[in-house]
């Protein structure tokens, strides 16, 4: 699946061939004046390792309304990337995304952010942020539908499918959860992938089992999960539920996979994960 990292890397060196070390200077005397060139600045600086001069020419760019510099601060303050872990800084940098950008035109690299900014913001609703923010599932499970539905995001589709079949926010409803999950795992995202062939293995009123199609799924998640936890885990799932399928229902999924991963969909999300063929 292409990924918010590989998107903010084309973007960031973008702009960093824009703003080479000897128009640094230039780059700073315009951040207060130009929100691009202060992205630019910043977006060297952080190529560079200096992430001090980053976060001072990303907060300027994001001042002047950058989208982008919005969400790299956001993710900078979620995660401790060069400044102090803030989760309330970072709540508030996702929240002038959503508010500003909610309805950019889907499909572009700036909207991929947008979307990211709601699966943000949906997962600090879920978990609450200290004294700052109360748990929300039911606000949790209206950002995830609205960047599930409105941009398509596979993230939010597989936060959304959780949530409609752990019944987190509002009804439960494993239809729906069946439906949001297969959306995202059709993007390739893995834990979507991993819970559906789960859910369609298993089955569960009013959705039937389905077997094949079950470990169908966890052997599509097994050849493209590429992260040590995530892999891992991919592995465990599939030996488990390939142990008790029958010898049929383990060669009908092979085949399914086979030929989900050489169709126009799969065969997309293969070149982009450069990955072997399944065996």
């Amino acid at each position: 699946m292409l990924t918010y990292k590989t998107v903010l890397s084309a973007v960031l060196a973008l702009a960093g061939a824009f703003a080479a070390p000897a128009q640094a200077d230039d780059a700073v005397r315009a951040w207060t004046a130009d929100p691009v060139a202060a992205f630019r600045a910043g977006a060297t600086a952080y190529f560079a390792g200096d992430r001090d001069t980053a976060r001072s020419a990303l907060e300027a760019a994001a001042e002047g309304g950058h989208s982008i510099a919005l969400w790299k601060l956001g993710q900078m303050y979620a995660t401790g990337d060069g400044v102090p872990e803030d989760d309330g800084r970072a709540f508030d940098y996702f929240s002038a995304i959503a508010d500003a950008h909610a309805e950019d035109r889907p499909g572009t690299a700036q909207a991929r952010f947008v979307a990211n900014a709601f699966v943000a913001l949906g997962s600090y609703y879920a978990s609450g942020i200290n004294q700052r923010l109360s748990p929300d599932p039911e606000r949790a499970r209206e950002l995830y539908r609205y960047a599930a539905s409105y941009f398509g995001d596979a993230d939010a589709q597989f936060h959304l499918g959780r949530m409609y079949l752990q019944g987190e926010g509002g009804e439960r409803d494993v239809r729906q959860a069946a439906r949001w999950l297969t959306l995202a795992a059709r993007k390739g995202q893995v834990p979507a992938q991993l819970l559906l062939g789960e859910v369609l293995f298993l089955g569960e009123a009013p959705l039937r089992a389905h077997r094949s199609a079950g470990l169908m799924w966890l052997t599509v998640a097994r050849s493209i999960a590429l992260d040590g936890a995530l892999r891992d885990r991919a592995l465990s799932l599939h030996e488990r539920y390939f142990a008790l399928g029958t010898v049929d229902e383990r060669a009908r999924a092979l085949q399914m996979a086979e030929e989900w991963l050489a169709s126009p969909e799969g065969t997309a999300l293969t070149a982009r994960l450069e990955l072997p063929p399944l065996r």
